[in-house]
């Protein structure tokens, strides 16, 4: 049976109707284009497509627009225009499926934004290595190093809003300059006749049996498309929502065929071109005598990216936490927010789960246990295991988006219908798409290990343990919070999260 829209206004949740009196409406269109950008845009997946699929990794990369990039895009945008408070997917499966579906879905697209700010910030230790390669080279450095890039993302974090988002927006127009550099870099290689020697035979266009888990590449390289909105109440105007779906996508798509193209054309030998280092390199080779001062520049753009995107992770995942605490589905305490009007304590939880990690994975473990690798590589070992288990739990949060919105279509037929984006038949095949890229995107993460220090059998072990040991937390968590919470109205969630704001 359809739900009305006055049945639908009278079961709103508490952070429903009060994270709006809370937060500031600061957020604009080109800011939720630049939140977008960060959380999808790495430009080290077109260097890892070009050396490792050639020619048909542009095909690859189309596919995946197609059956993953548009189709989220869409579905997020209705249900975003529908449903646009704080926390996205939590407040849509909650709409779709009831309270613990509502949760379970936002641990899923929550948990794996604390370990991809440790990959955002390890992207910095590795982009000084580029600079100078006798850099940290021990794990324990690499981990102070991790340390202070997540002490500086939590201190930005917590600054009043729209200081923070203006600095990004900054960072963020400098990135899209030096994707351009390596767009141009190619060519200019082609053009002076200098391309890199890459075989263009028709043959090497059309995706092979041996290339197939490239797609499952491209799939993982685009998922983060309904993170902006966890921020919904924040949004100056309901049209950023589609403005930031619409721009937000074609600068990926744009920027990830330019990266490819640069690399693929640029940088040689062909057997550097899926190293991340393939991205400087580029620039390098291609404008000669500037190159080495250009690719310089583009390496400490793309260091200042990473460190202000994991600010971005911090600050856009912890309003998950937040609308957890508003609505007593987490300890009401972890929706404070400070004299900026940001919820510091959400972010201070995240920043300190990542530092627990970071410690384990690159202090403690490389050097407590003996077994018989060097430091370095148990390091790498542990941070790719973790870095996978939580892009499976990613990708299942995905597949809950695809099927809510058509659950929410039959379930609030009147509100869809006001705000339809496309016809009925366009969500059904965004939703068919979607799932099974999110599955291919699963079945890679589980059959492809990301490193050649473990076997393909511990690799799934390991993978699986992890993944199923998250879900549970995240299980045990909903039923712990429902018996610790205590009723409060509104009146008195509002003043309990602002108390100390004044």
């Amino acid at each position: 049976m359809a739900t009305s829209v006055e049945e639908q206004d009278s079961n709103l949740l508490p952070s429903e109707r009060i994270a709006g009196g809370i937060l500031p409406r600061v957020l604009n269109s080109f800011d939720m284009v630049a939140i977008f950008v960060a959380i999808v845009l790495f430009a080290s997946n077109g260097a890892v497509i070009a050396g490792g699929a050639g020619p048909s990794g542009y095909i690859y990369w189309i596919l995946g627009f197609i059956t993953f990039l548009i189709p989220g895009a869409i579905v997020t945008g209705q249900l975003g225009l529908m449903f646009p408070g704080e926390g996205s997917i939590y407040i849509w499966t909650h709409k779709a499926f009831g309270p613990f579906m509502g949760f379970f879905a936002g641990f899923c697209a929550w948990w794996p934004g604390i370990l991809v700010m440790i990959a955002t910030s390890d992207a910095v230790v590795a982009l000084l290595q580029q600079i100078n390669a006798a850099w940290l080279t021990e794990p324990w450095q690499q981990g102070v190093v991790i340390l202070l890039v997540l002490a500086f993302s939590l201190l930005l974090s917590v600054l009043r809003f729209r200081v923070t988002q203006n600095m990004v927006n900054v960072i963020f127009v400098a990135y899209g300059g030096a994707i351009l550099l390596v767009g141009i870099a190619g060519l200019i290689s082609v053009l002076s006749g200098n391309a890199a020697p890459v075989d263009y035979s028709t043959a090497n266009w059309v995706p092979a049996p041996s290339s197939y888990t490239f797609y499952g590449t491209v799939i993982l390289a685009l998922l983060g498309i309904e993170v902006p909105l966890n921020m919904g109440v924040e949004v100056t105007s309901t049209r950023s929502i589609t403005r930031y779906l619409l721009w937000g996508s074609a600068v990926v798509m744009v920027a990830y065929l330019l990266l490819t193209f640069g690399v693929m054309t640029a940088v040689t030998p062909i057997s550097a071109q899926g190293s991340p280092a393939a991205i400087a390199q580029a620039v390098t080779s291609g404008f000669g005598g500037a190159g080495a001062v250009l690719g310089l520049i583009v390496n400490i753009i793309f260091i200042g990216f990473f460190l202000f995107n994991t600010s971005v992770y911090n600050y856009s995942f912890g309003r998950l936490l937040f609308v957890s605490g508003l609505d007593r589905r987490m300890p009401a305490v972890i929706s404070k927010v400070n004299a900026n009007k940001v919820p510091w304590v959400a972010v201070l939880v995240q920043t300190v789960i990542a530092a627990v990690f970071t410690v384990i994975a690159f202090i403690l473990a490389p050097y407590a246990f003996s077994t018989g690798l060097k430091p370095t590589d148990l390091s790498t070992i542990i941070y790719d295991i973790l870095q996978a288990a939580v892009t499976v739990i990613w990708c299942v949060s995905m597949v809950i988006l695809f099927v809510d919105v058509i659950v929410i279509r039959r379930k609030y037929q009147d509100a869809f219908s006001k705000v339809k984006l496309a016809p009925t038949w366009v969500f059904y095949l965004c939703s068919v798409l979607g799932l099974i890229a999110s599955a291919v995107g699963v079945y890679v993460t589980f059959t492809g290990p990301w490193t050649t220090l473990v076997s393909n059998t511990e690799w799934l072990l390991w993978i699986g343990g992890i993944g199923l040991l998250s879900l549970v937390i995240g299980v045990l968590l909903f039923f712990l919070g429902q018996s610790l919470a205590k009723k409060a109205n509104d009146t008195e969630i509002v003043a309990e999260v602002t108390s100390s704001a004044d």
